[in-house]
């Protein structure tokens, strides 16, 4: 985890950010009917549709682009641990022409489940609907796969409002795990989403969706196919 505080310190020295400086404060809160992870369920104790996750967080997002937060999501996929905590930092900027950028570091942490910690750096476009980015793992292990340092995820996202409050939202990612870990038996896979999100109004919305992933074989149960219903409240 040592990589990921360096990475956030030399983000916010690049960006020149002062000590202080002026930021808002949003929070979020979620109730997910199952809570999947790059294609994968995050709760491996069933084989239901419905495996509901609590899920909330907050960020901080300062007036020269740089910004931290903090998400958390119940899961069951490790022993002595039910506790999702991710941590991020990192710095937002726009290149002209309508496409933006997003740079950062983001730290997942298993309390009781060490071993499963994950470390990554990251780095997006986006230009209008259409978003790219990709993670790079920089722990020794990738959510607990040994030599996972060096695995890689592409994502390709997609978000437009197709009709007042409704958004159209469709997504598919690669999973590169590194040569190492590859040669121990870890599977590289697809995973895809597509799905309808409604704004409530009042911070309040609905999405659902279908989302999943291929080598099933590879991962029994957890890359089947799940459609799944999100209700949310931005605060």
């Amino acid at each position: 985890m040592k990589r990921i505080v360096l990475a956030v310190a030399s983000v916010m020295t690049l960006a020149g950010l002062p000590v202080v400086a002026s930021a808002q404060l949003s929070g979020n809160v979620a109730l997910t009917s199952n809570y999947k992870f790059r294609g994968q369920d995050q709760d491996v104790s069933k084989d239901k549709t419905v495996k509901p996750a609590l899920q909330g967080g907050f960020d901080y997002a300062f007036s020269n682009g740089f910004y931290v937060g903090n998400w958390n999501s119940s899961v069951d996929w490790l022993e002595n641990n039910s506790l999702e905590t991710d941590v991020y930092g990192g710095f937002k900027g726009d290149l002209g022409n309508g496409l933006t950028y997003d740079v950062g570091a983001l730290a997942y942490l298993y309390s009781g489940a060490g071993s499963a910690n994950t470390g990554e750096l990251y780095g997006a476009l986006t230009w209008t609907a259409f978003t790219l980015k990709y993670s790079h793992t920089v722990s020794k292990k990738y959510f607990g796969v040994e030599d996972g340092r060096h695995t890689g995820y592409l994502n390709l996202a997609y978000a437009q409002e197709i009709a007042p409050k409704l958004t159209l939202k469709a997504a598919v990612g690669y999973t590169r795990f590194s040569n190492d870990a590859k040669d121990n038996g870890a599977v590289r896979y697809f995973d895809y989403g597509v799905g309808l999100g409604y704004d409530l109004g009042e911070g309040f919305a609905v999405a659902g969706g279908l989302y999943g992933g291929n080598k099933r074989d590879s991962y029994p149960g957890v890359n089947k196919n799940r459609f799944i219903v999100t209700v949310s409240k931005t605060l």
